[in-house]
């Protein structure tokens, strides 16, 4: 497993190409320790409290866009398989379609949090979900 905080090129092509229907985002997610601003500023902060500067108005941006959070929260230990070092937290959000998070990336609110998302995290895991069609 290779966890990472950005997709690569064919990853975002292949979540693109999902379509127009709404599509739900686990997200997965590892602190770092103390924040990694490129800057050097906050060092003193968790990086679970930098991802919150971050997480906070990025909710907001997808519900004004139609999206919802339909949860969040830590993540506990296992109870089947394992893993070399666990998640520290969970999420799930949906967006009305794989377009609807491109175009909030784009927004100029989203590239000013987006640096709090990278100076807190040690990486992530996003796995886009949907049900099953009948």
């Amino acid at each position: 497993m290779k966890n990472a905080v950005e997709p690569n090129e064919a990853q975002m092509q292949g979540f693109m190409e999902l379509g127009d229907a709404p599509v739900s985002m686990l997200n997965l997610l590892k602190f770092r320790k103390t924040a990694a601003y490129p800057d050097g500023r906050d060092a003193d902060i968790s990086g679970k409290e930098a991802y919150f500067r971050y997480a906070i108005p990025m909710t907001k941006l997808v519900m004004d866009a139609g999206g919802t959070l339909d949860f969040s929260g830590d993540a506990l230990p296992l109870l089947i398989g394992e893993l070399d070092e666990a998640w520290d937290m969970v999420a799930i959000m949906t967006y009305p379609s794989p377009k609807t998070l491109a175009e909030i990336s784009l927004t100029p609110e989203f590239q000013e949090i987006a640096v709090h998302r990278k100076a807190g995290l040690e990486g992530q895991l996003l796995i886009p979900c949907r049900m099953p069609s009948a």
